[in-house]
C-alpha cells in the first residue's frame, strides 16, 4: 500500500509538458495547448493504419490573409478542394499554371482547364471523400513536396495514396501555383514483374538505338 507522502509525491506536479488535446468541429478541428486556439484548416486526422499515428503540421492562415507562404498556399489548395469551393482554389492558380495528372495522358494547361477538371472530380464525389496531408514540406519559399491519401468518413480509401509537387511564383505580390504534379497509388502494382519490364525496354533501346526517336 502506498503511504501518504508516496502518493503526494505521484501526484506532485512535473515538469512535462501539457498533452495536446484535439477537438473536433464539421468545419475544421480546433488545437489547443494551455489555452491558446487555432484553426487546422488542412484535414489532419489520426489514421486508421496499422502503426495508429497521428500527423500533424502547421495551421494554414485564415482565407483572408493575403501573404502565404508556399505550404500555405498548397494546404488551403487542398483545403479548397476538400470544401468544393473552386472560387477560393482559383485565387491560389496561376492564369497559366500547368498541372499534371500521371493518370492522364496530358497535362491541363491554363487555371480555367485545371478549374474544369477539379469541377468534374468534385461534381463525381461527396464532400464525405476528402483529400488528408500525411506530410508537407515547409523550408522553400516557392516549392512544395506533399505526401498524402484521402478517407472516406475518416477511414482511409482503399488504392489512393499519393504525393504531390508544386512550385509556385510571386505574382502581384502573391504566391500562386505555376506547375503541379500528382502521382497516385496505381490499382494494379506488378511488383517485380516492372523491373522485368524496364529491363527489356532498356535490352531493346541498347540493341536498336534508333527505338529511342519514337519515345
Amino acid at each position: 500500500m502506498l503511504t501518504r507522502s508516496a502518493t503526494s509525491h505521484l501526484l506532485a506536479p512535473t515538469l512535462m509538458p501539457p498533452p495536446l488535446r484535439l477537438a473536433k468541429s464539421e468545419s475544421c478541428r480546433i488545437f489547443s495547448i494551455k489555452g491558446r486556439k487555432w484553426a487546422q484548416q488542412t484535414k489532419i486526422s489520426s489514421s486508421s493504419s496499422e502503426n495508429q499515428t497521428v500527423t500533424v503540421v502547421s495551421s494554414p492562415k485564415s482565407k483572408d490573409e493575403d501573404d502565404y507562404s508556399a505550404s500555405e498556399v498548397v494546404k488551403s489548395f487542398y483545403q479548397g478542394i476538400n470544401d468544393h469551393d473552386l472560387s477560393f482554389v482559383e485565387k491560389l492558380i496561376a492564369e497559366n499554371c500547368v498541372y499534371e495528372d500521371l493518370i492522364y495522358p496530358r497535362p491541363f494547361v491554363g487555371r480555367k482547364a485545371i478549374l474544369e477538371f477539379f469541377k468534374k472530380f468534385n461534381d463525381s464525389i461527396s464532400k464525405d471523400l476528402q483529400f488528408v496531408i500525411d506530410d508537407i514540406s515547409a523550408e522553400d519559399s516557392l516549392a512544395v513536396g506533399v505526401t498524402w491519401h484521402l478517407e472516406w468518413k475518416g477511414k482511409p480509401f482503399p488504392f489512393s495514396k499519393g504525393c504531390s509537387f508544386y512550385r509556385l511564383e510571386v505574382i502581384n505580390n502573391k504566391r500562386q501555383i505555376i506547375y503541379g504534379r500528382d502521382s497516385v497509388e496505381p490499382a494494379i502494382k506488378p511488383g517485380d514483374a516492372a523491373l522485368v519490364i524496364i529491363q527489356g525496354v532498356a535490352w531493346l533501346l541498347q540493341r536498336f538505338p534508333q527505338l529511342a526517336n519514337m519515345l
